[in-house]
């Protein structure tokens, strides 16, 4: 290998060290199955928690929330207040990318 060859490889795995753990942090967060629900649901539009918890019935109103607090410290959701609902949606493109990705992977026969 030659040295031009040892610096690029070199470069590369500098910069993907940078990214690893920031990658690894939203993998992590996406990586339980009812706040990949959530996340799917909301790429297709905006919903307030009511018609989220009625398009997951599998979750208490608490169980919900907690996901959607993580979700919203974790920048992967943004809230919007109108009088007393609250709307959440997508807040990172990478996360759009991501789900998109999943759904050609998993779903794109069944879906």
């Amino acid at each position: 290998m030659d040295q031009r060859t040892t610096s690029s490889t070199m470069a590369f795995t500098d910069e993907m060290q940078k990214h690893s753990a920031e990658a690894a942090q939203l993998l992590k967060n996406i990586s339980n199955e009812q706040r990949l629900m959530i996340l799917c649901i909301l790429l297709e539009k905006e919903l307030s928690v009511g018609e989220l918890n009625d398009l997951l019935p599998q979750l208490s109103q608490s169980a919900l929330s907690q996901h959607l607090a993580l979700l919203r410290k974790s920048d992967l959701v943004t809230t919007r207040r109108h009088s007393q609902t609250i709307y959440y949606s997508l807040a990172s493109t990478e996360v759009a990318r991501i789900i998109h990705l999943l759904h050609e992977i998993y779903c794109q026969e069944t879906c």
